[in-house]
Formats: structure tokens, sequence, C-alpha cells
């Protein structure tokens, strides 16, 4: 098996890019597997980029949270990888329009929108095409995948979604009004279009996991199916028993 490797800029993790590729080599473009070393940031830059190619990504913690990574081990790593465990995601695409022109991004945890300024954002829903709620005062709004419905969207209070589910989950950041509305849970081919009222008076920006587009005006957001890449598990620590396991932690 060929192994390429990938780090974060963090001094740990760009140590252990050092030692990897002295002990297995560094097969680049021939590579089986692309090895990522660092925390979920880099786990998420790292898919973007395997986009055209839909090569499988092992991760390895040399970063911060790394809920998206196995536990850092030199030892028989060609080996861990074959055994490992594949869990396939789904990005979503958001096409952002701005004054500027069309912004169109991929996000394999979320789309967020912003307020960008102490004003209040107003937003409009609409779910395939119906209108399903005129306005929403609110410090933001985001779709999440079940891969990363753990992630900011279950610190926003949104659902956790099994890793195997075709749901998207629809979360209000800081509902101001309507007050007690708590969100939605969305079929996976759910178109969503997100559109800002008042832009001039209360710009919002668009997050795609971590890359912001400033100032849009309305942001579509859909499951895209052609795009589904490979994570690679050790056996007993795949994504869905993460998540089942975040579900029960106190």
């Amino acid at each position: 098996m060929k192994l390429s490797f990938t780090a974060s800029a963090r001094p740990e993790a760009q140590e252990a890019l050092r030692r990897l590729r002295h002990t297995y080599g560094e097969a680049g473009d021939s590579a089986d597997v692309i090895v990522a070393l660092g925390g979920d940031g880099h786990m998420l830059d790292t898919l973007r980029r395997r986009l055209k190619d839909k090569k499988p990504v092992y991760g390895m913690h040399r970063g911060t949270i790394g809920f998206l990574m196995n536990e850092f081990d030199e030892t028989d790593l060609q080996e861990r990888v074959a055994k490992a465990e594949p869990i396939r995601v789904r990005p979503l695409v958001a096409r952002c329009e701005t004054a500027a022109g069309i912004v169109e991004e991929r996000a394999f945890n979320e789309v967020s929108l912003f307020r960008q300024t102490a004003q209040t954002s107003k937003l409009r829903i609409f779910i395939d095409g119906a209108e399903r709620l005129p306005e929403l005062s609110c410090d933001g709004l985001m779709v999440a995948t079940p891969a990363g419905s753990t992630a900011y969207n279950f610190s926003a209070h949104g659902p956790i979604l099994p890793i195997n589910s075709r749901l998207l989950a629809l979360t209000p950041i800081s509902p101001f009004r309507p007050r007690r509305w708590r969100g939605a849970l969305l079929p996976h081919r759910s178109v969503v279009r997100i559109e800002v009222l008042e832009a001039d008076r209360r710009p919002v920006s668009a997050t795609a996991d971590n890359v912001e587009t400033r100032n849009v005006t309305a942001v579509e957001i859909r499951e895209d199916t052609a795009a589904a890449l490979t994570l690679l598990f050790d056996p007993g620590h795949a994504l869905d028993e993460r998540i089942v396991r975040e579900q029960f932690e106190v």
C-alpha cells in the first residue's frame, strides 16, 4: 500500500510528518491512501483537496480536537490503514450570491450564515422552493451534515444525526424571533435557500466549514451527491460509533 502524507502547520504535526515520511516514504500522486496529520480543521481541508481524485483519507490526531481523526501511532501504519473501516461522507455545496457575483464552496461539516455586525441578521428560509419561514431574526443559521452534526451544530443545540442517516439539520444560532423555533430535520436531497433581508443594513457572511464568503445576499445549499469521499477509521473507533457515544457523554 502506497501512502502520501499531509500535515497542518502545528509543530507536532510537522514533526510527525517528517518522521513518517522517513519511515514509510512519500508516494505523492501515486498514493492509494492519504494520511492527514493534525486536527479536524486540517482534515476538512484535506477532504476538500480530494474532491477531484476521491482518494480515501486516514487521519491521525496531531491537533486540537480530532473528532474526525484516529489516535496517533507511528508503528505498523500500513497494516492499520489496511484494516481500517470506511465511512462515506458527502459534502454540501453552498452557492453564495454576492454583489460581486456567485461563489461556490463545499463543506463536509456545515454551512453557516452569521451576522457581520452588531445588528441582528434577518433571514428568509425556503425549502425546495417553498417559503417555510418568512423572517428569522437571529445571530445566524446553519445546515449541518450527519458528519458535522456533533460539531458546531450540537453546540448550537441542534440534533445529532446518525452517520448513515439521509438527513440534514437546519439549526438557528441564537434565534430571537420566532424565539421558540429550534430548527428542522430535512431529507438529504432538500434544497435550502436562505435570503438575507435588509442586507445593506444587516450584512451577513456565509462559511463553508472554515472558508468564509462575506456580504452574501442569498445562499443556496444542497448535498453534493456526486462528491462522496471515504474516511478510514480504526476498528471500534469509526465515526458512527463516535456519534452514538457522543450522545451519552455528560
